[in-house]
């Protein structure tokens, strides 16, 4: 469970929830992160909301561990600038960055555990990979489903809107997304991969 008074200690994780500012995004597949981040604030009673590394960022303890939960505002394609800033400050290692954003590849809904991997295409993955160098952090994964037909652009795809069938699968997998975090940090990635990835 989070222990919001505990801010004693230095950072040691950071939790990046991917996706683009400002409203009109809001509802779109790629900000299925934001998403997420919304969904933990709700459940934690804590705000990601400071301005801070190109940012919103708030911060408290989970299982006596301090982190940093963060929303880059740069737009999904530079997400690793504002990451890397974060973590050179903080000195974290990038295995203790955890990074919640959408992936087309997944059923719509659907969440997926990873510890490393290719950005297989995502661009706010790419940069963060680019920033850091290294390809080796943890992610949580929300499907947002594969595009309807190959010729579709993909830009398109993921800056299109939910429907609102949906969007309720969507909401239904940011509360799983948020327990998923509160379970890597307090139990580690495996368990969480084991119990929330499908």
């Amino acid at each position: 469970m989070f222990l919001f008074k505990n801010r004693q200690g230095p950072v040691e994780w950071l939790v990046v929830f991917l996706g683009n500012p400002g409203p009109k995004y809001d509802n779109t597949r790629h900000n299925a992160g934001f998403r997420a981040a919304s969904a933990l604030e709700q459940k934690t009673g804590q705000r990601i909301n400071r301005s801070k590394f190109r940012a919103l960022v708030g911060d408290f303890s989970c299982g006596g561990v301090r982190i940093l939960a963060m929303k880059p505002q740069t737009y999904m394609n530079l997400s690793g600038e504002a990451v890397e800033e974060a973590a050179h400050f903080y000195k974290i290692e990038p295995d203790h960055i955890l990074v919640v954003c959408d992936d087309v590849s997944l059923p719509t809904g659907t969440l997926r555990l990873r510890k490393k991997g290719s950005a297989g295409g995502h661009n706010g993955l790419k940069s963060i990979i680019e920033e850091l160098g290294t390809d080796q952090f943890p992610r949580i994964k929300m499907g947002v489903g594969q595009k309807p037909h190959p010729d579709y652009d993909l830009a398109a795809w993921v800056l299109g809107k939910f429907s609102p069938e949906d969007a309720k699968l969507m909401d239904a997998a940011a509360q799983r997304a948020a327990e998923a975090v509160e379970m890597v940090l307090e139990q580690g990635f495996e368990k969480a991969q084991n119990r929330y990835s499908k």
